[in-house]
Order: C-alpha cells, then structure tokens, then sequence
C-alpha cells in the first residue's frame, strides 16, 4: 500500500494506528500466521513517525493480537473462540478451530472429595475422586491450566489409561457414561507464580477461569473441571435465544 492514509489529530495518532490495525485483523486483511506491513512501511502509509508506530504495535502485543519475531517482524496471532454453549473438550474445540493441540499431564491421582467436591457430585466427603492438572498447548503455545475432578467409582482403572493419547470424553465412552449437558460459569482469577510460568505470564495478571458441571444422562454428575486460560488467547460466544412466542 503506497498510498498515505489521513490520521485525525484530534485524538492520539498510535491509537487511531492500533484501531486501524485491529480492524484489518478482524476483518482478515491481515491473517492469523502472516505479518503485517514492516514498521517503515506503516510510517509511510500513514505519514507518522517511528515511535508512534512502535507503540500502537506494543499494545497489539500486549493484548496477545500480534506477536514480534526476532529479525522476521511483526505476525498476527490466532485467537481461540470458545462457544460456552458447545459441550466439549478442549482437543475437539482446538479440532474445530483447525488448531493443533497438545496436553502435558502435571499431576495426576486419586483425593478426598471434601466438603466442595462432595457438596457437586452430592457424594460422602470421605469418598475418592479422581484428580488430573493439565498443561493445554495450542500450535505449541501454553494457553490453559486445567483440573478435572471425577468420582472415581465411574472411572475405578483410569490410572492405566495414557491420558496423553485418550481424551476424557474417550474415557466415558470406555465406561459406558454417556456425557449429555454441562453448566458452565465465566469468572476472572489470578494464578500462583508458579502457575502463571506454566502458561507464560505473570501473577499479576488475570485469566479466564471456565468452571463447568457434566451431566450424563441420568442428571449425575460425572465431572467437575476448572480451566484457567490465559485472556489474550481466547474469546467466546454466548448465544440468546427469545423463548417468547409471538
């Protein structure tokens, strides 16, 4: 584009330049996994000066929407949708998305339900769960810290099964429980130190915490999971239906 774009300076140039570039992000001109015009190019086309095109790209950075490669330039980064009313996993979601996924088991292992965990799965607090804390990647990139909770009376050999290869609706199907509706909760929270290394932040910073209660088809509930995902990777859709008959 060798064609110099007007700015308005009644407002700050770099966040008339930030907008600008998010739009062309949002509408696909510029793509996740490709760059966008080098910081001379940008200078040119909107006839502003170096510093100011460094900070409206830093704060692109900052928000997660681009990324700077060392002697490559600036790309644009994917940003995962998650659809709040969509019951699955997150390697179908990642699936869906076209977006390749790994998991890294942290820990793993049987606990007391306890008070919390009884009072979910309407369980004594003595009985057992089944307890898993996972590191979700997407193209390679830490994005999420999730826990599981299950009763372990509905998965009692789930020890034996390599968690790394079978996801856990695989599991279900393996026991024949058959998952048919979650409720899930959207909050903020904010990860331990060490927590927030895993997922490449830093404590000061929120996350997304999704909580969500599996059902199957009797009304028990089979799983409780937390999943802490980094706000600059993700977004989501909550989709509202009118129930009013006209």
């Amino acid at each position: 584009m060798s064609r110099t774009q007007e700015v308005d300076y009644n407002s700050p140039i770099y966040v008339q330049l930030r907008e600008a570039v998010r739009s062309k992000i949002e509408e696909g001109e510029y793509a996740p996994g490709t760059a966008i015009p080098s910081e001379h190019e940008l200078m040119s086309i909107y006839g502003i000066n170096r510093s100011t095109v460094r900070n409206a790209i830093d704060e692109l950075v900052k928000e997660g929407l681009l990324k700077r490669i060392q002697g490559k330039g600036v790309y644009v980064l994917k940003q995962i949708e998650r659809d709040l009313e969509v019951l699955g996993g997150f390697t179908q979601t990642m699936a869906e998305k076209e977006v390749r996924s790994t998991k890294k088991i942290l820990q793993k292992g049987q606990r007391r339900a306890g008070k919390k965990y009884a009072s979910i799965f309407e369980i004594d607090e003595r009985e057992m769960l089944y307890y898993i804390k996972r590191l979700d990647y997407a193209d390679g990139e830490p994005i999420a810290i999730e826990e599981i909770f299950i009763p372990y009376t509905l998965v009692p050999n789930v020890e034996e099964i390599d968690l790394s290869v079978f996801q856990m609706f695989d599991i279900y199907k393996f026991y024949r429980i058959n998952p048919m509706r979650a409720w899930q909760t959207l909050d903020l929270a904010r990860l331990t130190q060490a927590d927030s290394r895993l997922i490449d932040i830093n404590k000061e910073q929120t996350v997304f915490l999704f909580a969500c209660t599996t059902y199957d088809e009797d009304d028990r509930v089979i799983e409780y999971s937390k999943s802490y995902t980094r706000v600059d990777k993700c977004n989501f859709t909550v989709h509202f239906h009118n129930e009013r008959k006209v």
